[in-house]
């Protein structure tokens, strides 16, 4: 079960939230704070005075004194001419985390909300009552105004929440769950809305796949290295030793434990190939690049799940506008993680095109393909990589450097944080796909490359799951680049094999030609559900 407190929320317990469906519950805590931030609300109402948010109109109407006697109608106006969110909907994982946030950083205690509305919010996680958020409509800020309206809403027994995998009215889906809605009173709307919890959300979920992304990069480019006959001496710790950046030493490091033990490097370290290319020798340089950026992004989002993202903020005593809703630290450490990951993209699908390329390929039948011009093998494979990393270019276009002024120019800049996050999280989903790509090529080449195949098995044009140690006659007799050629019955390295080996579970050896989508999407989910991760390092020990 996880405690919020508004302090001490990690990534990790996002993800437990999310995805593992942890339960959550309020600490002692963060029931006082929620206390006292209210009791000074109650103050300030008593005393009928001007506070914008608590007796004013919002935005441009600032300056629009509203009495406390009409308090609720205008959290209920509020929220219903705030929730203008379009689009699809987030999917549940992430509006679970959306929920989350949003009720650690009320539980702060610096919001003025009662401390039932955000049991309310507890209680609907623990349910699994997940409100109808839209994806768009966020300029990140006043923070998250339209989709947490959207959220707020079902709160109050309106609009619309998934239960049990059904969508139905947010008034339906509080009551199957056993619940009953609130009367939002004053300061309540513009607390449940004014925050940064969808780009936080959305971020967080992003980083942490893409943790275990920059993980899968080291190990993917491991197994096309040893396929293509690479060194891995440009990995050795001296190298860098001198050029000290932790996530640099920590993908050198992880290269040459999944290389370990291998046969194939052993065979031709005299070969007169003098230097590899830029995109197998400078893995660590451009892998650990992309992970000093999710290293700042982690950094970032471990303060901004934390925070009171409101406004205005209650203290003891007084009621205080200020920014604390803008989300520019989002929008910069997201739009950061998106050109990341976009790199660890292009790099991977620069190795892949080596291993198809027969000009490239260190004497691989082009494409991979046992009988060309009959076949393709993996031709078209390398295209979809391309069209994914130019994709991911377009996207990795930085959100932060726009905005457009809202509310007749009050919001005069506002950071687009939210539009940040989602678009990082697209260029996650397309690298996953390259690496896939990637790593189905680099298996098909490791298994021509020391002679996995029988030639009865090209015969009858079937692929055996199981390792098999010949080289094929067709294709031996146009040997490697002279100096290279490798003895047939060559282990790779231990991580590469383990990674090898769990992709043959689900995917056989291209014999001949087949609907190649099915096989990428195959591997996509060994990366998706952590099955390849497991592997190696139940082989080699955990990856850095």
């Amino acid at each position: 079960m996880i405690k919020l407190d508004g302090h001490t929320l990690s990534l990790e317990d996002v993800e437990k939230v999310s995805i593992d469906r942890d339960s959550v519950h309020l600490s002692e805590q963060a029931r006082e704070q929620l206390s006292n931030s209210r009791k000074v609300v109650e103050e300030f109402l008593e005393r009928r005075e001007v506070v914008y948010g608590i007796t004013t109109g919002f935005g441009k109407f600032k300056d629009v004194y509203i009495a406390p006697e009409a308090a609720e109608e205008l959290q209920k106006n509020f929220l219903a001419s705030h929730s203008c969110g379009v689009g699809a909907p987030f999917n549940e994982d992430i509006v679970r985390a959306i929920t989350l946030l949003r009720a650690n950083a009320l539980a702060k205690g610096f919001s003025g909300i009662r401390t039932e509305v955000v049991e309310l919010l507890v209680a609907m996680l623990n349910a699994g009552v997940h409100p109808v958020i839209p994806e768009q409509g966020s300029v990140g800020a006043s923070g998250d105004l339209a989709p947490l309206s959207h959220l707020a809403l079902v709160l109050t027994g309106e609009g619309e929440a998934f239960f049990r995998g059904e969508r139905m009215p947010g008034a339906l889906a509080l009551e199957k769950a056993g619940l009953k809605p609130v009367v939002l009173k004053a300061k309540e709307g513009l607390a449940l809305t004014n925050g940064t919890q969808v780009m936080s959300a959305v971020g967080t979920m992003t980083l942490l796949a893409a943790e275990k992304l920059a993980k899968i990069a080291d190990i993917v480019g491991a197994v096309t290295l040893e396929a293509q006959m690479g060194s891995k001496k440009p990995f050795l710790a001296c190298i860098h030793d001198v050029r000290p950046h932790p996530g640099q030493k920590a993908s050198a490091l992880n290269l040459m434990n999944l290389l370990e033990e291998s046969e194939v490097m052993e065979s031709h370290k005299d070969c007169p190939l003098v230097q590899d290319a830029y995109s197998l020798r400078c893995m660590p340089q451009v892998h650990g690049a992309s992970r000093q950026a999710f290293k700042h992004a982690r950094e970032v989002l471990s303060i901004e799940i934390n925070s009171a993202t409101d406004n205005p903020l209650v203290f003891a005593g007084a009621v205080i506008s200020g920014g604390n809703f803008h989300g520019q630290p989002l929008a910069l450490a997201m739009d950061y993680v998106g050109i990341a990951l976009a790199e660890l993209a292009n790099i991977s699908e620069r190795r892949a095109e080596r291993l198809v390329n027969p000009a490239l390929s260190n004497g691989l039948p082009g494409f991979l393909t046992l009988e060309g011009g009959l076949n393709s093998g993996y031709m078209i494979a390398q295209y979809t990589a391309a069209a994914l990393v130019s994709e991911n270019k377009v996207l990795a276009h930085p959100a932060s450097v726009d905005s457009i002024p809202t509310s007749a120019n009050q919001e005069d800049h506002v950071s687009m944080g939210t539009i940040a996050a989602r678009k990082a999280k697209t260029i996650l989903d397309n690298l996953r796909r390259v690496l896939a790509i990637e790593l189905l090529i680099a298996c098909q080449a490791l298994d021509l490359r020391t002679g996995r195949v029988e030639k009865e098995d090209i015969d009858q044009g079937s692929s055996p799951r199981t390792q098999i140690d010949h080289k094929p006659k067709e294709w031996d007799s146009k040997g490697f680049v002279p100096g290279c050629k490798l003895k047939n019955r060559l282990k790779a390295g231990v991580g590469v094999e383990a990674a090898h080996s769990h992709v043959r579970k689900y995917v056989d050896f291209l014999m001949k030609d087949r609907q190649v989508s099915l096989d990428i999407e195959k591997v996509e989910k060994l990366l998706i559900d952590g099955s390849l991760l497991k592997a190696v390092e139940d082989e080699i020990g955990p990856l850095n």
